[in-house]
């Protein structure tokens, strides 16, 4: 299946390139817009948390972009007051490394989630309890930012979701 996304999304991403120089920082509602028949990106983000860490200073962070709209775009990076860096990884047949970005298709999401795709907050300021909320900001390469809060689940913890 991501076989599939991949080439249809290519084709997106070449579209929205091209249309990228008409767009400006756009700071109104995303989701006005037509629906799926709109020619831009119109994210959302939900079922984000971090388990709380055991030890060392990193964690990491899951959460879903959603695409409603007609064009794909990018996570591209993601800030937060909490560390030092954080960095977009994905997962390959068991192996993680760093990306410099994640592919959110038109009309598709992104699901980062435990054993796949996920957020690396390294150099921790300070360790995340269960119960607290780590606030995080995500960019992409065609919207503008979007302020995400994460409640820092037990170590342990597996949403219901399957993330």
């Amino acid at each position: 299946m991501r076989r599939r996304l991949g080439s249809a999304a290519a084709l997106v991403i070449a579209g929205a390139l091209a249309l990228a120089g008409c767009g400006g920082s756009d700071s109104g509602d995303s989701g006005s817009g037509s629906g799926s028949g709109s020619g831009k990106a119109e994210l959302s983000a939900g079922s984000a948390y971090m388990p709380q860490p055991v030890s060392g200073d990193m964690a990491a962070g899951f959460l879903t972009v959603t695409n409603k709209g007609g064009a794909a775009d990018e996570l591209t990076s993601v800030t937060s007051d909490i560390a030092g860096q954080v960095t977009v990884h994905e997962t390959v047949d068991g192996a993680m490394q760093e990306v410099k970005s994640l592919e959110i298709p038109a009309g598709g999401r992104l699901e980062l989630k435990s054993g796949g795709d996920h957020l690396m907050f390294e150099q921790l300021k300070s360790k995340p309890k269960e119960g607290q909320t780590v606030s995080v900001e995500l960019h992409f390469a065609h919207s503008g930012p979007m302020k995400v809060e994460m409640p820092v689940k037990p170590a342990t913890y597996t949403p219901k979701t399957g993330h």
